[in-house]
């Protein structure tokens, strides 16, 4: 898709700016992200609560960009290519700040770990996150540039997300059996992996509506390489 000036141009400055606010909350989300995990690996607890306390500007950000969105639609009436631009607006910033309850989540986990013995399978951790990070990061860079390959190869990254995960599940269940002092923080960990496997599956959620907001095209359903059934339904929390 192409982006065509619109005869008044004070349209084109308001969608530039909704789509610079739509940057800049992917910008946010991703450095809690790190946040969070650098929390986690550092065993620091009061970073842990800066991350989750932090979560309340993303929540502003979303209801800036919605509120944006909205105004646009109800005044100048878009259509064709402005109306899918601004419904993806929309939805990709309600996606980002999902992604903030998860980074949330993370940080409240990493904190309750930084209280307990540290254990070996956290070190897969880190990489993790630097990865959906990084999905997020070019998930949003292809949305400012209109990039569908950059999208599709966010979507391509997903799977690695998932054999992470995975690959952890089944490290620290091992690990809980071998020793019960160890189920508390395993479960704290495998819950932080799942938030990470759900940044990484919201990430990729973005990057296909970049796809069809560029190309007009539905992508097929993904398969889903996660299998594993416990914990794969928990929810950001709410408060």
């Amino acid at each position: 898709m192409t982006d065509t000036p619109h005869t008044v141009r004070s349209y084109d400055e308001e969608l530039d700016e909704l789509r610079t606010l739509v940057s800049q909350m992917g910008g946010y989300a991703e450095a809690q992200i790190a946040g969070a995990v650098d929390a986690l690996a550092r065993r620091d607890a009061e970073a842990g609560l800066q991350v989750a306390a932090a979560d309340l500007r993303l929540d502003e950000m979303e209801a800036e960009a919605e509120g944006q969105a909205i105004s646009i639609i109800a005044r100048r009436a878009p259509m064709a290519d402005d109306l899918r631009e601004l419904v993806a607006a929309l939805k990709i910033s309600a996606i980002i700040e999902r992604i903030g309850d998860y980074a949330k989540n993370i940080g409240k986990r990493a904190s309750s770990m930084a209280q307990a013995a540290p254990i070996q399978p956290v070190v897969i951790i880190p990489e993790m996150g630097r990865l959906v990070a990084l999905m997020v990061k070019d998930a949003l860079d292809s949305y400012v540039s209109r990039d569908a390959e950059l999208a599709r190869e966010v979507m391509e990254r997903d799977t690695q997300v998932d054999d992470f995960y995975n690959s952890l599940f089944r490290s620290l269940l091992t690990y809980m059996m071998e020793n019960p002092h160890h189920i508390t923080p395993s479960a704290h960990l495998l819950f932080i992996a799942k938030n990470l496997e759900r940044i990484g599956d919201h990430a990729t959620n973005i990057a296909e509506m970049v796809h069809f907001l560029v190309t007009g095209e539905h992508l097929p359903d993904r398969p889903k390489a996660d299998q594993t059934p416990l914990f794969s339904g928990e929810r950001p929390e709410g408060d």
